[in-house]
């Protein structure tokens, strides 16, 4: 039997996955208005991913400027210029010391403080979403976010390490909800014959927050007021409070919440998803996803991504300064090479993934499995291939920017791949999988300031890109052996309580939850 409801909880939207029939029905009743609701919401994620990358990747750049790198290289002065000296580099200006002393592990610490509140928000954050809604959280931790940027200076000026720290991790905390309540408003927006392509935008996100951020952070430094680097906050604290702002006013929880748009549009995003109050949400598996090899192979991925990650974005600037001594303006519009590469080939490679599946010569498991190896093989090849580049900075810089570039693979690799496995619970997965993989990342600028600290030669830079490299190929080779495309017995829509539905006689009708369609309100 199929009945229809009215959506009074607009939390219980769930994705139609397998419903019969659903593609000829977006064939007919795609709306065509000229600008969708959906596409305004698709865009202001995209710019609130954009924001919360932004917000991660500016210290790398400002950190540069604020350390007195004479005190870092304090003794090792022979190390530096007998490697790479500025020989034929004389068009580069001579950096100005920062106002801080603060040795290479001690802005490891700084620069991972922020992950730390950062993923221990992810799981919390995701069950109050799937419960009270995504759109508040997301737009009000953002604003803390944004705000807590203006005090930055202040709390490097008057804490010191432990003052900076402290505002960073509030910042963390703040930029919590993004992963999990994007995921979570994606789901109830987005028709699942677009999230692929509407996915892959917003998340392409965050390689444009990165290539706004490192540029633009670097210009700021050298010219910016208040010496130079608090700017960099500021301004990008300005841009943040804005959005957030913009967001809570004009973006809605979900189709029905929505005061102005399209009713075409209204009732195509509500066939495609159903959902309703009275049906009783089958209870996380958690037995069973604890269980799952497939599970553990995009969270072993995931963790490996992310370490190799955000090494890259957290000790990209102070290699390319310590090493290869570019000069700060160049350091940060060279940084955001590597992730301009990212952001293209990431959106290139879904075209093809969604071309491997569609054809039929490629099923959904090999697909993943195939474009999750170029994502992390790429720039796990690349990191070893560029530690033995020496100064040569072009060779260097053009390594790592195709190793960055093919790292976008993940996004149509173990990224999506939680929508395979379990469409129900990938939010609830995404979560566990973020949160464990930025407890992988928060990891990385620590073990690389103490690597490297006292003595930044090219030896022990190699030393942090081998361990990020064998992380990233480690992880994708687990991936590959236990990974899986295909829907887990474990998120069996057969196996859901039946739910009781009166009759037009009074009796109580049993109906399989699988073919409960939303009808939206009017």
């Amino acid at each position: 039997m199929r009945i229809t409801t009215e959506n009074r909880d607009r939390n219980g939207h769930v994705l139609v996955w397998d419903q019969p029939g659903l593609e000829a029905f977006h064939k007919q009743q795609k709306p065509a208005s000229k600008f969708p609701a959906r596409y305004f919401v698709t865009f202001m994620l995209f710019m609130g991913m954009a924001n919360a990358y932004v917000m991660r990747t500016n210290m790398s750049v400002a950190i540069v400027a604020m350390t007195n790198q004479t005190y870092v290289k304090q003794g090792h002065e022979d190390i530096f210029d007998d490697e790479c000296p500025n020989t034929n580099y004389t068009d580069l200006p001579k950096e100005a010391d920062g106002e801080f002393k603060w040795t290479s592990s001690q802005q490891g610490y700084v620069l991972s403080s922020f992950f730390y509140g950062y993923v221990i928000t992810q799981i919390p954050f995701g069950i109050l979403a799937k419960k009270y809604g995504a759109m508040k959280f997301l737009g009000w931790g953002m604003l803390l976010n944004s705000v807590f940027a203006f005090l930055v200076p202040l709390g490097a000026r008057e804490g010191g390490i432990i003052g900076l720290s402290v505002i960073r991790f509030i910042q963390g905390l703040g930029e919590g909800p993004i992963v999990p309540c994007t995921h979570a408003m994606l789901a109830k927006w987005i028709p699942p014959n677009e999230r692929s392509r509407m996915g892959a935008a917003v998340y392409a996100g965050a390689q444009f927050g990165t290539i706004v951020s490192m540029p633009l952070s670097g210009l700021l430094a050298e010219y910016g007021f208040d010496g130079g680097w608090p700017s960099i906050f500021y301004v990008f604290g300005i841009i943040g409070t804005v959005w957030s702002i913009a967001f809570l006013i004009f973006c809605y929880e979900d189709p029905n919440s929505h005061p102005t748009i399209d009713e075409k549009e209204r009732k195509y995003i509500n066939h495609s998803l159903w959902g309703t109050s009275d049906i009783k949400i089958p209870p996380v598996p958690w037995k069973s996803i604890m269980k799952s090899l497939p599970f553990y192979a995009i969270l072993l991925a995931h963790m490996g991504h992310n370490y190799g990650y955000e090494t890259l974005m957290t000790e990209l600037p102070t290699y390319m300064n310590q090493v290869l001594r570019f000069s700060l303006k160049a350091n940060g519009i060279l940084s955001a090479l590597p992730y301009l590469a990212m952001w293209l080939f990431s959106m290139f490679i879904s075209f093809i993934a969604d071309w491997m599946i569609s054809s039929s010569r490629f099923t959904h498991t090999t697909t993943r499995k195939i474009i999750n190896s170029i994502g992390q093989y790429g720039p796990g090849i690349a990191l070893i291939a560029a530690s033995y580049t020496g100064c040569d900075r072009v060779l260097t810089l053009a390594i790592l920017t195709i190793g960055v570039g093919l790292n976008g693979g993940i996004y149509s690799g173990f990224k999506i791949n939680h929508l395979d496995i379990t469409p129900r619970f990938a939010g609830i997965l995404m979560a566990i999988t973020n949160c464990s993989a930025n407890l992988a990342g928060l990891l990385a600028p620590i073990a690389a300031g103490n690597i490297i600290e006292g003595k930044p030669t090219i030896a022990q830079w190699q030393i942090v890109f081998f361990i990020a490299a064998f992380i990233y190929i480690g992880c994708g080779t687990f991936y590959n052996i236990f990974a899986s495309g295909e829907r887990q017995p474990w998120d069996n829509p057969e196996n859901d309580d039946i739910v009781q539905s009166p009759s037009a006689n009074g009796h109580q009708n049993s109906v399989p939850i699988t073919n409960i369609v939303t009808e939206s309100r009017h």
